[in-house]
């Protein structure tokens, strides 16, 4: 099982650019646009340039997505399954696995200072 250290995202902004989405979670931002395509929970905004801006929604539906197909293994087509099936149920998921490594981060640091 992989479990990523996530980028904690800034109260602050009201949006994220690609980059910012894409290091996040240690992918190319070509990861990012194929995800926007294939999940339609994916809505980002875009700008007279064109560019993404990505609201904290969409990084939390990146968390989702992330946890089904890089962490849990599945499928695309299994991981739009899981969200349509039971969406309530995955999100449940990510939170206790971001709450586990909020407490690992925890006890690295501890061991480290003893």
């Amino acid at each position: 099982m992989i479990f990523t250290t996530f980028v904690p995202m800034s109260d602050s902004k009201l949006y994220y650019a690609i980059g910012e989405v894409a290091k996040m979670f240690e992918v190319n931002t070509s990861l990012i646009r194929f995800w926007e395509k294939e999940f339609d929970i994916i809505k980002p905004k875009k700008n007279k340039k064109g560019n993404r801006l990505f609201t904290k929604q969409d990084v939390d539906n990146f968390h989702i997505i992330f946890h089904l197909v890089k962490e849990r293994g599945y499928t695309l087509e299994g991981a739009k399954k899981k969200l349509k099936d039971n969406k309530e149920d995955t999100i449940q998921n990510v939170e206790i696995v971001k709450s586990l490594q909020k407490i690992k981060g925890f006890l690295i640091d501890l061991k480290e200072e003893l």
